[in-house]
């Protein structure tokens, strides 16, 4: 769903909240473009104040989709916030969310123009603007649409002129270091929109697979390619077959489904009749057919798997508008000009001139996160994310694979792994923009899909693949570096530990004071996101801090695994000898750990628990008297005298690693970040 931007009022504002709401308690994702609200600062005169700016706002939407919302009941809601490149404020929302802190209940992208990446190219400057607040029909005429504002012959203020290659690399520093915001190239996804006649694409859903105009709403369904992999090839006449019926079993969705609003319902039913067929499982049919996802002979494959989806998807909707009638707002000669339109077989332009055409948008490329694992494929058009990870259950730990992975293995027990086995972290950036390209050539709305990077990336890598999907021919890109931010692992290789161990002069013991005969210490008990926590905090006879034992959730769990491992470290840090005091030891934990968030919270104001780790600092500042500096749960920063020395973590790690993030359903390491989606390979938990 996407919906309008909010009127920059708090009115306004909080019926977009509202309507936000709405959809997601009956189990939608929301888009919304926050371009339509005044900057920071900028003068709010009915009230005699200032304005917050769209990022303050942006917090309220946020914590009502991630600690008040649950989609359906069942998972908590999911929201895209999107800003246009022209913004005042710009600059403040690329940079939020460096914060991971900040806004963590949305995804954030920016509505990047063909105007802006012409003056990233010839480093030209860029005017940042918005509206004139003193015009007389600002409240009537202005809805964040700046080239209807400028249509109707209205002033703009200009806050500021940069260089746009400035703002070029902050976003792509932005993206390097915690993986958002993501981009969409607005202005080319409305060129090449196929109801450019009519509406106007405001902002994308959650995921980034469709571009909507305010009220929009598209219902979505998915062929299993890896099912129709039959003797190493695809059955291209079946894959025809499938996708016609698919369009019709969509077309009859639309006049099926309830609708939240009166206006999603006119615009769906009443005018576009779009639907979104997509397809699932491209990793592992790849794989069947002894491919490597990414290379130049796959992309030959994909070429013919879409275009035979887009065809026979486009003739089975021109096959239903003769048999019931084209969407209400067809008109053949404006519809046929349409850039997407013009790609089509000239058999299928006919087609449309003469009976019009059913869905106005038939494409696109979603996350599939349920359903492909319902299905036992690989998730949407992505590659297999990892061939093995680690299960823990009531019966113990157990090793999982692949099940193609496994089933190779077990034939080809002594032979090397083919390169047709490769992982989503094992492809390089360029391969992932290369398959999304020529996809997207196919396809008429868009694609949500995660370019996953390796830890040893750079910005000026970021900045060539950002620049690279733009000359491909896509609508958008969402870019995960290995290590950039929680839930994104890092790999442990060889060369890391040799570093490691020279960091340490080889001293793979390092200089612990010894633990006292006698100890004295309380435990307090938290509750916290993952359960009731039970923190023992012990000091020596001079009241010096030294041990840390947290205790929380069943024995086994990773959960408890990770807990262990805090209370570990954190007593190795606090029995180190060093120049620092052991208290100031403490507070420097303290001030590591506060504000820590999760996947969600406990409480409210200064009494709100954020995550375990949070649990923890709170407990230390109850028994040492830390200040916590204000309500939501932040300290400032102490400077340590001199820095403490880097230890080996040799005998703390386990001998098993893992990919995954924990999953906030089952607490096993399973959770993945695919597609802009988080899923679970062990319970099938699904965020989408």
């Amino acid at each position: 769903f996407v919906i309008p931007s909010p009127k920059d009022s708090r009115d306004g504002i909080l019926d977009t909240l509202k309507q936000m709401v709405e959809i997601m308690a009956r189990g939608g994702g929301v888009g919304i473009n926050m371009s339509s609200l005044r900057p920071r600062g900028a003068r709010v005169k009915k009230v005699n104040g200032f304005s917050s700016g769209p990022c303050n706002w942006a917090e309220l939407f946020s914590v009502a989709t991630r600690d008040i919302i649950q989609q359906g009941g069942t998972r908590r809601g999911a929201l895209m916030l999107m800003l246009w490149d022209w913004h005042p404020d710009l600059e403040e929302f690329i940079t939020v969310k460096k914060d991971l802190t900040r806004i963590n209940g949305a995804n954030l992208s920016i509505c990047i123009s063909d105007k802006f990446m012409d003056a990233v190219k010839k480093d030209k400057n860029w005017k940042l603007v918005f509206p004139d607040l003193n015009d007389k029909d600002y409240d009537t005429v202005w809805n964040g649409d700046m080239d209807d504002w400028i249509r109707h012959g209205k002033k703009t203020v200009v806050y500021k002129i940069i260089k746009a290659r400035k703002i070029w690399d902050s976003i792509c520093e932005a993206a390097w270091g915690s993986a958002e915001p993501g981009i969409v190239f607005m202005e080319r996804y409305n060129k090449w929109f196929n109801n450019w006649y009519f509406n106007k694409i405001n902002c994308v859903n959650p995921c980034g697979e469709e571009g909507l105009p305010p009220w929009g709403v598209c219902n979505l369904c998915s062929i299993n390619l890896s099912a129709l992999v039959d003797g190493g090839e695809i059955n291209y006449k079946k894959l025809s077959e499938i996708a016609k019926i698919g369009v019709r079993f969509q077309d009859d969705v639309i006049d099926a489904d309830s609708y939240v609003f009166s206006q999603i319902r006119e615009v769906q039913q009443n005018g576009e009749r779009r639907i979104g067929l997509g397809t699932m499982g491209l990793g592992d049919a790849l794989i069947k057919m002894k491919l490597r996802y990414g290379s130049d002979e796959s992309l030959k494959v994909i070429d013919k798997i879409y275009k035979t989806i887009r065809d026979a998807a486009y003739e089975s909707s021109v096959e239903i508008a003769k048999e019931k009638k084209p969407f209400p707002k067809f008109h053949a000669k404006k519809y046929l000009q349409g850039y997407f339109i013009k790609q089509l077989p000239q058999s299928i332009q006919s087609g449309i001139k003469k009976w019009g055409i059913r869905n106005s948008v038939i494409l696109q490329q979603a996350p599939t996160g349920s359903t492909s694992l319902l299905s036992g494929v690989s998730s949407g058009i992505e590659p297999v994310y990892e061939f093995s990870f680690i299960r823990r259950d009531r019966l113990g730990e157990h090793n999982l694979f692949h099940p193609l992975y496994e089933e190779w293995k077990h034939n080809h027990p002594k032979d090397p792994i083919p390169p047709y086995f490769v992982s989503a972290n094992d492809l390089t950036p360029e391969e992932h923009v290369k398959v999304q390209s020529a996809i997207q050539k196919y396809v008429d709305a868009s694609i949500s899909k995660t370019v996953n990077a390796p830890s040893g990336h750079t910005v000026d890598d970021v900045k060539k693949l950002y620049t690279l999907a733009y000359d491909l021919g896509c609508k958008g890109i969402t870019y995960m570096r290995e290590g950039s931010r929680p839930g994104v692992y890092e790999r442990v290789s060889e060369k890391k530990e040799k570093e490691a161990e020279k960091e340490t002069n080889g001293d793979k013991n390092g200089k612990i004071t010894p633990r006292p005969m006698v100890v004295q210490g309380a435990t307090y008990q938290i509750d916290t996101p993952v359960g009731t926590a039970f923190v023992t905090i012990n000091t020596g006879l001079a009241n010096e801090p030294l041990e840390l034992f947290i205790n929380v959730g069943k024995a086994g769990s990773d959960v408890t695994a990770m807990a262990e491992a805090v209370g570990r470290l954190a007593s190795l840090v606090l029995r180190m000898q060093s120049d620092v005091s052991s208290k100031d030891r403490a507070k420097q934990i303290f001030n590591q750990l506060i504000g820590i968030g999760g996947s969600k919270s406990l409480g409210f104001g200064d009494k709100k628990v954020r995550s375990l780790p949070d649990a923890v600092a709170k407990v230390l500042a109850m028994h040492f008297g830390f200040v916590v500096k204000n309500g939501n749960g932040h300290a400032t920063q102490q400077t340590l005298v001199k820095e403490l020395p880097i230890l080996t973590q040799q005998q703390l790690l386990s001998s098993e690693h893992s990919e995954y993030d924990l999953c906030p359903s089952c607490g096993v390491a399973a959770l993945a970040y695919e597609e802009g989606c988080k899923k679970c390979y062990s319970c099938g938990y699904s965020e989408c």
